[in-house]
């Protein structure tokens, strides 16, 4: 390859990351169950076993409120994330479900048992208990998510009425997942 483009190529992809909503952080590996709010606070005798940063979009559709003729809102339809390790690399995806699944092809669903606040503009801390998992990789064994250190993901500003049923928008969002076993 000519000496002159590797130096642009670089300079290409440095200027698309730069460019990206949101980059992969490192997950905050000691996760401080004690000082979570209660609510999303895993059990006591759950051990962490992964913690992965999840970048993504969440998907909202413009509908009528149920049960509330005339009025509209923008709905939750589904997630979906790319997971990172501490180091950047790509340990999985999370998606509608919802569903955590590993590179391994491991995976888990689960239903969610709790929300607390988090900073404005960013979607609820959460616990979530863990289905079986399917598969025997990373997920075999998770019997607890937590939802942490969330950033964007909540519903669009843009205006939701009438005109703007069945439209859908993407808002970006990025969330610790902490992973625990009993």
């Amino acid at each position: 390859m000519h000496k002159t483009l590797i130096p642009l190529g670089i300079a290409a992809l440095l200027s698309a990351c730069a460019s990206s909503p949101m980059k992969p952080m490192a997950p905050t590996m000691g996760v401080d169950n004690a000082a979570l709010p209660e609510a999303v606070r895993a059990p006591a005798d759950a051990r962490l076993r992964m913690v992965a940063t999840g970048i993504g979009e969440i998907t909202y559709e413009c509908r009528e409120k149920k049960d509330m003729a005339g009025q509209h809102e923008w709905a939750f339809v589904a997630p979906v994330a790319t997971l990172y390790d501490s180091r950047r690399a790509v340990v999985g995806r999370y998606y509608a479900g919802p569903t955590w699944e590993a590179a391994d092809g491991s995976r888990v669903g689960g239903r969610q048992l709790a929300v607390a606040p988090a900073a404005p503009g960013s979607l609820p801390l959460q616990l979530v208990k863990a289905d079986a998992a399917m598969g025997s990789g990373a997920m075999a064994g998770i019997s607890h998510i937590q939802r942490l250190n969330t950033q964007g993901g909540v519903a669009p500003s843009a205006a939701c009425d009438p005109a703007s049923v069945g439209q859908r928008r993407q808002v970006a969002y990025q969330a610790d997942y902490a992973f625990y076993g009993l």
